[in-house]
């Protein structure tokens, strides 16, 4: 196979992670019904699904030392599945919460080896364009759980998208054990001596890891929350959940297109920029009435534009021989802010009673992520990566 045949492979596996995270947003309101949950809890639901990776995504790193990726990568999808049964068998909100842990813990170790796998086929070659359509397969999950999620819960019954889900994990993980392999050229991270991070690593990872955390927190912050702003305005959840939808579907090739153009020209922290302005002119547009439609392809077709090109900072950041280990510090961040964000947003919602509060925090966070870009280029530029590494 090669490395665009791996690509796809990945693509395909990794779009169950999004799928499978979406499944209590999109039933969030059955959820509040069922189990007398207000908003606040629905957020702290969502963020037990980041929880695990504040505490694992270390070890998780360190483990890759003497596990294979395949092998992560396998164990996390089958725990994702587990968690989405767990979670269909609930009767209270425990249950749910234990099944999201477990889903999460699942999450977290594929998401770091499904990076590490991407960054190394890819090494020094259009890093930014493979990471660009990897992480493109988060929104292609997410958009087919909008949509889908909410008509099997409608249909069926809450429960039916949280299996639905967890089956989609069981096909990947069975595609990824059968397909995958390592590239030949790989180093060995754990031959030879134990190597640490250097400084300048140290501070390249903590750039990207920041970045892409609060990212990816505004991105769930505005799927939990932008569709009850289109239902004030008089739509109904499933219309809601389909206008939300299709800036995830435009992001897909928005993204593989901003990846290509960095990769050609350079230029991130412009493209950044750009893409952050426009997608707090998308959240402003869509307060508007009769604006959600073309906020959503705003949204998708400029904001979320530069996922990929933000996840390639954590491939630029370090060496191959530490990629798993920083690939651990790398996601602790990532997940502490992951964690933190969604309950904060709930209770913004609770204490307002106005669905657009949620977003303005949104807008802050994708402010955030420009001065974070331009410090990482700042820092890549200071020193040499690899002249001197602690042992």
């Amino acid at each position: 196979m090669t490395r665009w045949h791996i690509l796809a492979l990945l693509f395909l596996a990794r779009t169950a992670l999004g799928f499978q995270f979406q499944t209590l947003a999109s039933v969030a309101d059955d959820l509040v019904v069922a189990f007398g949950l207000d908003y606040a809890g629905i957020g702290l639901l969502i963020g037990l699904f980041m929880a695990p990776g504040v505490f694992l995504a270390l070890p998780a790193g360190l483990w890759g030392r003497y596990v294979s990726d395949r092998n992560m990568v396998g164990f996390g999808l089958i725990a994702m599945a587990v968690g989405g049964v767990i979670s269909t068998l609930a009767v209270e909100g425990l249950g749910l919460g234990m099944g999201r842990v477990v889903a999460g813990v699942g999450c977290l170790f594929a998401m770091i080896y499904f990076t590490k796998m991407i960054a190394d086929w890819f090494e020094g070659r259009e890093i930014a364009t493979a990471m660009s359509i990897l992480v493109m397969s988060w929104p292609l999950g997410i958009a087919m759980g909008q949509v889908g999620h909410a008509w099997l819960a409608q249909t069926y019954g809450w429960q039916v998208p949280f299996q639905a889900a967890s089956a989609y994990c069981l096909i990947a993980a069975l595609g990824v054990f059968l397909l995958y392999r390592p590239p030949h050229d790989l180093p060995d991270a754990a031959g030879g001596a134990r190597i640490a991070l250097t400084k300048q690593e140290w501070r390249l990872m903590l750039c990207a890891a920041t970045a892409w955390g609060v990212f990816n927190a505004a991105y769930v912050t505005y799927l939990a929350f932008a569709p009850k702003v289109l239902e004030d305005h008089g739509h109904t959840a499933i219309s809601a959940a389909g206008i939300i939808s299709i800036g995830s579907w435009i992001m897909i090739l928005s993204g593989a297109a901003s990846g290509q153009i960095v990769d050609r020209f350079g230029r991130r922290n412009s493209v950044l920029a750009i893409c952050m302005g426009g997608a707090i002119v998308a959240l402003l547009l869509l307060g508007m009435p009769g604006a959600g439609v073309g906020a959503s392809i705003l949204f998708g077709l400029i904001g979320m534009a530069p996922a990929g090109v933000i996840m390639a900072m954590a491939g630029q950041a370090m060496q191959p021989q530490v990629r798993a280990f920083g690939m651990g510090m790398f996601f602790t961040v990532y997940y502490a802010i992951m964690w933190i964000t969604p309950p904060v947003a709930g209770a913004i919602l609770d204490a307002t009673g106005n669905p657009q509060g949620p977003l303005w925090l949104t807008m802050i966070l994708f402010a955030a992520v420009v001065p974070l870009g331009m410090a990482f280029q700042f820092f890549k530029g200071a020193t040499v990566i690899g002249k001197e590494r602690k042992v």
